[in-house]
């Protein structure tokens, strides 16, 4: 026979082990649980942080790759991509016509692209022109349609000093009638009227 006193620790011990085995999970759990919540947390931090540096990480390489592709592109056109049809010279864009107009018409053409026709500085600049102009007779910005004999340079460049490359015996203002001065094919200028057609060259700087 088991004594009282023996038998009821028995019991006790029976039901610490009961309440032990039937609750252990839920403290271990809840033992666990914030820890895991942190933890998850932090993944999504780093996560997030890892995303981040990814899409600057990309941002640097496109913006890298479209800067080498602006420079390859200045590089082909230096007058602009979207002005493929201007030649650069000597700090300048040239625009050469492939359409025959009469001179007032060349100028207006020339200041809708945000230029002026051609004012001819010297004999470098004079020289491009000539290699340029496939042989055909143009416009260039020189006229004295508003007084005769008084040449004017459309930009205002004073003509009494500047540049000049007239072929011999011109301006001669043939019939009266000869007020706005040509690009010969040799280079030379001559005097003709200003309502014949002929190819025209539009001058802008650079940075227009």
């Amino acid at each position: 026979m088991i004594p009282t006193n023996d038998y009821e620790q028995q019991v006790k011990d029976q039901e610490y082990l009961t309440e032990t085995r039937t609750h252990m999970p839920a403290r271990i759990i809840d033992r666990y649980i914030p820890q895991w919540k942190w933890t998850s947390s932090m993944t999504y931090v780093l996560l997030a942080i890892s995303y981040l540096l990814i899409i600057i990480l990309f941002g640097l390489v496109a913006s890298q790759g479209s800067s080498k592709w602006q420079q390859h592109l200045e590089s082909l056109y230096p007058c602009g991509a979207k002005s493929r049809e201007w030649k650069y010279f000597d700090g300048a864009c040239y625009f050469f016509s492939i359409q025959e107009v009469i001179w007032h018409t060349a100028e207006n053409d020339c200041e809708e692209k945000n230029s002026k026709l051609v004012v001819i500085t010297n004999q470098y600049e004079q020289n491009f022109l000539q290699s340029q102009t496939r042989n055909e007779r143009n416009w260039i910005g020189l006229s004295d349609h508003n007084a005769e004999g008084q040449w004017r340079w459309v930009d205002g460049t004073d003509y009494r000093t500047s540049f000049k490359n007239w072929q011999e015996g011109e301006p001669n203002d043939h019939s009266s009638n000869e007020d706005c001065a040509e690009l010969f094919k040799s280079g030379k200028w001559n005097d003709v009227s200003c309502n014949t057609k002929k190819f025209y060259v539009c001058k802008k700087p650079l940075s227009s």
